[in-house]
């Protein structure tokens, strides 16, 4: 048979075949004889299709539209669009429906005869192969989990403990710690409460002895308790080794104690996760706090992208990718602003400055500006004090466009008079903000609603952070305008699930997967943690938080989990191939460079999402 023996509806059928797995495989004959065997069914929204230990005669094949099917007790088992295929369990088990399936949309489907689904299982190993694994097994490929593989994913931090603390009462001497510590060869010794011996009051380090003690002139006779870190930064042994190294990072720690229910059974020193996984962010961020000038920093914008494209190459998953970038960016703002008030001197008055966005949500890629702004003491005097804040704002932002952070184009930085005010100004900004909302109000300001205090007082980011999380439940005309304006931005998919491109010249036939698929998902679930009065700012937070309260129908909350990781994935490899191309990375993917699997699962994804904008929707009455 040729091609041109097939009717206009069988070439369009054979065009499809040739786009979807596991058809796409099979041999040109066999696509041209399975062509002609294929019918039509359409279902409407809400139609039952198979029904369970019904009849069955065909394999399924949808065309467009979107089918859910489940489980005999009723559970949500899948769900599918273009290109998915179900019925298949069935055909193998009897010819008799296994799993329920219903029309979630408008759905279009082809119809394979048992007689040719039989015929190629027996000859196709690829086709066998792929039905027989199952679609809860496919379905699984780009779930985060698959980023387990990683070292530092699935490596325990009981693995860097290889022997107990150095353990002494805190009513000690400070001769009697620094004799402890050289006996052990050890560089840290935990100090413990007097009368409960398992409960940890501090640390001290070498470092402590020679910056505490020895170059304050202070006497080894001084009780160690006056000298010791409190408030300690402390991490599970059976938390993962990345969220160790996150913590570290985020606090600039160079130990940290190791807790087994509650009690200590070792202390990890950077040098043991160096041994662990060497040249990663770790480097980096010790790099940061140890250049001098703007330009030194600057020189490591190279090796921010080689450890990023790294991360990728290793299989970590979004979250830590997000995590470790923005721990990057924190301590680029946080060495600026020691640069900075070495050159212009101490600050005249206290003052906080904030992360804002995707480095609050500790979600930050390597294509990304600058978002930040400073709160001020309330005792500041614009006549007295804004020279100096000036000053160190335009040191920071321009230094960090010099770092790779280029500067905001929407003028969301502290270099702007308006985002730098008294915590008093803020609170009337927000206040504002959450009393009298319109879309039109918030539609520059929602990037406010992700803050975070990355230097000097940041308890006063704390306090906005609580002050949104106490009034922004109880306004719901709040909510109902940050709903509208998140609506604005809907995930690029046409009526029959095919990819709606971007028309704007440079990037044309081209998808914006940040615009309209990472941020609409961040905007709607910023929007779902404000109703519950959440202070979680990272989308997988919200996400746990969210399927914790169970506001979202069942697995939804799962859905949306499985559908940012896949667009965020996306996006984040488009960047990373860039770099590695010694191309300019942008948000911009182009469906044609993609397989045909990664284009279905990106699908999948942006459908998972426009069902959550329309839950939303009618959730908040936008």
């Amino acid at each position: 048979m040729h091609e041109y023996e097939l009717e206009i509806e069988q070439l369009e059928i054979l065009s499809f075949l040739k786009r979807h797995s596991p058809f796409q495989e099979l041999s040109a004959e066999e696509q041209l004889q399975l062509a002609p065997q294929i019918d039509i069914a359409y279902f409407r929204a809400g139609s039952e299709i198979l029904a369970y230990n019904a009849p069955l005669d065909a394999l399924y094949l949808i065309r467009s539209g979107v089918v859910e099917t489940f489980r005999r007790n009723g559970d949500l088992y899948n769900r599918l669009s273009e290109g998915g295929i179900f019925g298949e369990q069935g055909l193998l088990r009897g010819k008799k429906v296994r799993f329920p399936a219903k029309a979630l949309q408008d759905t279009l489907i082809y119809l394979i005869p048992a007689a040719a689904f039989e015929q190629l299982f027996d000859q196709n190993e690829f086709f066998a192969d792929y039905v027989e694994v199952g679609d809860a097994e496919r379905r699984a490929e780009p779930r985060i989990e698959k980023a387990a593989n990683h070292q530092l994913m699935s490596a325990k931090v009981s693995e860097l403990v290889n022997r107990p603390p150095l353990l002494l009462t805190a009513d000690a001497s400070i001769q009697q710690a620094a004799l402890c510590m050289r006996d052990a060869s050890e560089s840290c010794i935990l100090l413990t409460n007097p009368q409960q011996p398992e409960q940890i009051m501090g640390l001290i380090t070498d470092r402590d002895l020679r910056n505490r003690v020895v170059a304050e002139g202070l006497s080894s006779a001084e009780r160690v308790a006056s000298i010791m870190t409190e408030q300690l930064v402390t991490v599970q042994a059976n938390q993962f080794v990345f969220e160790a190294m996150l913590l570290m990072l985020r606090h600039n720690l160079h130990h940290l104690p190791v807790l087994a229910q509650q009690r200590p059974v070792g202390i990890i020193a950077i040098a043991d996760i160096i041994r662990h996984e060497s040249n990663n962010s770790l480097f980096i961020v010790s790099s940061i706090y140890q250049q001098q000038s703007v330009s030194d920093l600057a020189q490591l914008k190279t090796a921010v992208q080689a450890c990023f494209v790294r991360m990728v190459n290793e299989d970590a998953n979004s979250q830590m990718i997000g995590s470790a970038m923005a721990t990057i960016g924190r301590s680029f703002k946080q060495r600026l602003l020691e640069l900075a008030e070495q050159q212009l001197g101490p600050p005249p008055i206290p003052y906080c400055f904030l992360a804002l966005g995707s480095m609050a949500r500790d979600e930050q890629l390597i294509v990304t500006d600058q978002d930040n702004a400073i709160i001020l003491d309330n005792s500041y005097n614009a006549a007295e004090h804004d020279s100096y804040f000036a000053a160190l704002a335009d040191f920071v932002c321009h230094g960090l466009a010099e770092c790779g952070y280029p500067l905001c184009s929407g003028d969301i930085m502290a270099t702007n008079p308006r985002w730098r005010q008294p915590l008093q100004v803020w609170q009337g900004y927000f206040q504002d903000w959450l009393s009298k909302p319109t879309p039109e109000k918030l539609l520059h300001s929602n990037i406010f609603f992700d803050l975070d205090g990355v230097w000097g007082k940041t308890e006063w980011a704390k306090q906005l952070n609580q002050q949104i999380a106490q009034s922004a439940p109880e306004s719901k005309r709040f909510l109902a305008s940050m709903t509208r304006n998140a609506l604005r931005r809907t995930p690029p998919l046409g009526f029959f699930q095919d990819f709606v491109m971007e028309e704007d010249g440079r990037h044309n036939n081209s998808l914006n997967i940040k615009r309209r698929g990472t941020a609409p998902l961040a905007d709607l679930l910023r929007i779902y943690a404000l109703s519950l009065g959440s202070q979680a700012r990272n989308s997988y937070q919200r996400l746990a938080v969210l399927s914790e309260r169970k506001l979202l129908p069942q697995g939804r909350a799962e859905d949306l989990r499985d559908a940012y990781e896949v667009i965020a994935m996306t996006r984040i490899r488009h960047q990373a191939a860039a770099l590695q191309q010694q191309q300019i990375p942008d948000n911009n993917v182009q469906p044609g460079q993609l397989s045909e699997f990664e284009r279905k699962h990106l699908k999948a994804a942006f459908l998972v999402l426009a069902n959550a904008q329309k839950f939303l929707k009618f959730h908040f009455q936008a």
